[in-house]
């Protein structure tokens, strides 16, 4: 469930950069993924690949930097490149 139109707010108990459509490290999965929503006291996150979605908790993500975020969107699309067509 998003909350106030996809912003975050300190009363959803998510940091208030942590907004849905962001791009951001799961670190205690060290895993990237794209925020889909917020449940609860959790983050809703999916991988830029596409898959399935997971929760983290709100302290544990930050949000890429350009550099990391250009990084990640390279990967899938070098990935993508190299599967048989």
């Amino acid at each position: 469930m998003v909350r106030n139109g996809g912003a975050s707010s300190p009363a959803d108990g998510a940091p208030a950069a942590i907004t849905t459509g962001k791009v951001v490290h799961d670190t205690a999965r060290d895993r990237v993924g794209r925020v889909m929503g917020h449940e609860g006291p959790y983050i809703q996150l999916r991988p830029l690949a596409g898959g399935g979605e997971w929760d983290a908790a709100p302290d544990g993500v930050r949000v890429l930097s350009p550099d990391e975020l250009l990084n990640a969107l390279l990967a899938v699309a070098n990935a993508r490149g190299r599967q048989p067509r």
